[in-house]
């Protein structure tokens, strides 16, 4: 072989390397964390994410982590925005940014039609407000998963469970000074609890029950487990969780990758909510089957008390979250 075609072969020998390590630069495996447990409807959108994902060919494969494996809740969002984690499904927390509270809006949305207008709808002032904080923690929103609206999961019936009168009884909330002040207006004791704690705090007496949780999940998490025996449906505030990426993580992708990973987070996030909006009333039944008692609030009651928790709490919101965000997401309802 002579020295010119030596050098030619040696070329595109080097040129076929350099492709091939370009090639396996690309592949990227993402760190997908889920708080929902494993049997969760939830866990299944997020195993549909990766595998679609996967199903694009653009070289991206992700690798979930569902029931807290890699953190509650509480702490997501931080190591999200830190880039220790690439991707999440989970509620944001006002830990970090007290403006973040309005996802704790009591009464906001009224119905799942609300929730889809004002929820899941990306270019919604409730979307726009959100991306604009999350933003400055390098933060990206994806898409938005209402899963129907929380309840109280209780250990008995609450005296004057459809008044504002005392009702004789301690529950958790979780890290929101909105949410421990409504339930406090509507007459319970309010515990500031972290989501891993619960069980543990229902069981040995700590509290008498927890607003957490949708009937789905009531159902799933505690009825399953025989854990409380009441659920009372004030439908004030809904289960929100996000799919939110690490702003480091969306830089190193390349145009299709990114585009996939949305695709794929778009679909799952319409067939959750089509999914929860269609079984619904049939988790409903199930708590009913495994010996829960669901308490309802007449339409009427259930107005008076929409009416009363936003003229004592909303006003008071603006102290944390901003009058302007208050305004810009009571505008977005008209």
């Amino acid at each position: 072989m002579n020295v010119t075609k030596l050098t030619k072969v040696m070329s595109a020998g080097a040129l076929s390397a350099l492709m091939s390590t370009a090639a396996i630069a690309d592949e990227m495996t993402l760190r997908f964390a889920g708080v929902f447990p494993i049997d969760h409807q939830g866990t299944k959108m997020m195993e549909q994410v990766a595998a679609d994902v996967a199903a694009a060919g653009v070289g991206l494969t992700i690798e979930t982590f569902p029931a807290n494996q890699l953190g509650s809740g509480e702490a997501l969002f931080e190591d999200v925005a830190r880039g220790n984690i690439d991707l999440a499904a989970a509620f944001i927390y006002a830990d970090t940014d007290p403006r973040l509270e309005f996802l704790s809006m009591p009464f906001l949305v009224g119905g799942w039609d609300d929730m889809n207008n004002i929820m899941r709808n990306m270019d919604s002032e409730f979307n726009k407000i959100l991306q604009e904080i999350t933003d400055e923690y390098g933060v990206s929103v994806i898409a938005q998963n209402p899963e129907g609206f929380v309840g109280i999961v209780a250990t008995q019936e609450p005296a004057n469970w459809n008044t504002f009168e005392d009702k004789g009884m301690n529950i958790r909330v979780w890290s929101s000074n909105v949410v421990k002040s409504m339930v406090e207006e509507l007459g319970f004791q309010a515990t500031t609890m972290a989501w891993g704690d619960i069980f543990p705090a229902i069981q040995s007496g700590i509290v008498d029950g927890a607003i957490c949780c949708t009937k789905t999940a009531t159902y799933s998490i505690f009825a399953q487990s025989d854990v409380g025996t009441h659920f009372v449906e004030y439908n004030s505030i809904s289960e929100l969780t996000t799919y939110y990426a690490s702003q480091r993580t969306l830089d190193k992708l390349n145009d299709e990758q990114r585009a996939a990973l949305t695709a794929a987070m778009t679909k799952a996030s319409d067939d959750f909510f089509n999914y929860n909006r269609e079984n619904d009333a049939a988790f409903g039944q199930k708590l009913v089957d495994k010996g829960y008692t669901i308490l309802s609030l007449s339409d009427e009651d259930q107005a008076a008390m929409a009416a009363h928790i936003q003229e004592k709490i909303w006003p008071m919101m603006a102290e944390s979250v901003g009058q302007d965000i208050i305004d810009r997401l009571l505008a977005d309802k008209q």
